[in-house]
């Protein structure tokens, strides 16, 4: 039965029905659905809107929908959407007053309603997963205080930093991540429902009520806005897009960092292949596709702000076509961070390999210039041209870091007509220590033992302090 047939004289056909059905994506707001119609009633009761047995007919009728689930509805040619088919469901049960449940609302208003019911929730499970990670990272970056590694720029070694304090950048970058969605949710949190069509309604009806009933913070102020706003779709991929773009970052340097050359990490076996020809081989299979499915977030956030730019105000049925990229950019995102946070926190570190890539191929020279500019008072240009000098010289005498010593130094130092600097074997050995020049950059947010330590300390405040707002 077609509750909405008078309109038209004939029935669309099958196949216009099946082009322009939301059914597909539909399930996914059907318990929003459902409790968005129980508070609609509920206010229509209570302001005397609709005859109160009337009201608790329809109540009972969607109390037992929801215990029976999706499966207990009916779909045919004539049901366009869950909408439909819920108000189906409780017209069999109540009869023709089932129709009263409709009241002052449109599709409109309902469907915008339910997205943001779901949306939230989704936002909220995101981000409690997105903390879990993060206390992870602190956990395993307070076992690697003192492993020492290699840091780059341009995939160039750099200088050493150690395993936790490449931990607490990923940590750093998350709860970005996370914060960009906590204020987002101010804007998903927001109620349309009573905007109607796109003019509100002539009845008197109380959104201050259903916003309360349904857990809103306020209700949307424009009833044309309320309808057609979709902006916090687009706002919400845009922070799964760059949370994903986090993760494939994280998945990149596992993927670099498990290699041979590399040999810095080992991916746990439950997260790797093997070749099907080549026995030897264990490919980092999950982090190459968990990198590659950051592409099918940023590809739904183009589409879903493509479908958007060119839509006139109020309400065109391109919206529909949204949400289906919506629950897409969710479930991959969810799914990505799920099994990222597996595989890094299950990750093994090759200590020993970690702290030969860090005192090899000269990453600790900063801090020897470093030494010239604090011990002899020298510009710092003057020393970056002297330690420059001494790594080609060393470099063309195959020595290697270990054989730099401070008679080396004042050699060069001589040829580049400059006195003599005089630094002694036992400072030049220390700042070229790869831990020992680690441990001099104790300046807040830099990776010294004790800076790191202090970062995790913060981070876990914070921590403590989202997993107590969420209720955890």
């Amino acid at each position: 039965m077609n509750l909405r047939s008078g309109r038209l004289n004939q029935e669309m056909s099958s196949e216009a029905a099946d082009y322009t059905s939301s059914l597909t994506s539909d399930k996914v707001i059907f318990y929003a659905d459902i409790k968005c119609n129980f508070a609609h009633v509920l206010m229509l009761k209570h302001e005397k809107i609709i005859d109160a047995d009337i009201a608790d007919k329809i109540l009972e009728a969607l109390d037992k929908l929801k215990e029976e689930g999706y499966e207990a509805l009916t779909f045919d040619n004539s049901v366009e959407d869950v909408h439909m088919a819920i108000e189906n469901y409780v017209t069999n049960i109540v009869g023709p007053d089932g129709g009263f449940m409709h009241t002052a609302k449109s599709r409109n208003d309902q469907v915008a309603t339910d997205i943001r019911l779901v949306l939230r929730d989704k936002i909220t499970e995101i981000q409690i997963a997105i903390l879990d990670f993060i206390e992870g990272l602190t956990l395993l970056a307070s076992e690697h205080l003192e492993t020492v590694m290699v840091g780059y720029t341009h995939l160039q070694h750099a200088q050493p930093i150690t395993i936790a304090h490449h931990l607490m950048a990923y940590a750093q970058s998350l709860k970005r991540d996370y914060e960009r969605l906590d204020d987002t949710y101010k804007r998903v949190n927001l109620n349309p429902l009573g905007s109607a069509a796109m003019t509100t309604t002539s009845f008197p009806i109380n959104r201050e009520l259903t916003t309360k009933l349904l857990g809103f913070s306020k209700f949307l102020e424009n009833s044309m806005d309320g309808v057609s706003s979709r902006d916090f779709i687009s706002e919400t991929v845009f922070d799964l897009s760059s949370l994903m773009t986090t993760l494939s970052k994280i998945c990149e340097e596992l993927i670099l960092w498990s290699s041979y050359e590399f040999g810095v990490v080992k991916i746990a076996d439950e997260y790797s292949s093997t070749s099907s020809i080549m026995p030897q081989k264990k490919n980092p299979d999950v982090a190459e596709l968990a990198r590659s499915k950051a592409t099918i977030v940023n590809g739904e956030l183009i589409t879903i702000l493509t479908i958007l730019k060119a839509i006139p105000y109020t309400y065109n049925r391109d919206l529909q076509e949204i949400t289906p990229h919506l629950w897409n950019a969710v479930t991959v995102s969810e799914d990505t961070l799920n099994i990222v946070t597996k595989m890094l926190l299950s990750a093994e570190f090759n200590k020993k390999r970690c702290l030969e890539l860090a005192g090899s191929n000269f990453a600790t020279v900063t801090d020897l210039a470093d030494l010239m500019v604090r011990e002899r008072k020298i510009p710092f240009r003057t020393a970056h041209k002297i330690v420059g000098r001494v790594v080609n010289e060393a470099i063309d005498q195959n020595k290697s870091t270990n054989d730099i010593d401070s008679e080396f130094i004042d050699n060069i130092a001589i040829e580049l007509d400059f006195k003599p600097l005089n630094l002694g074997d036992e400072l030049v050995q220390k700042v070229l220590d790869p831990l020992e020049n680690v441990k001099i950059r104790s300046v807040p947010g830099g990776p010294s033992p004790e800076m790191v330590n202090l970062a995790i300390s913060n981070l876990t405040e914070f921590l403590n302090e989202e997993f107590e707002k969420k209720g955890i």
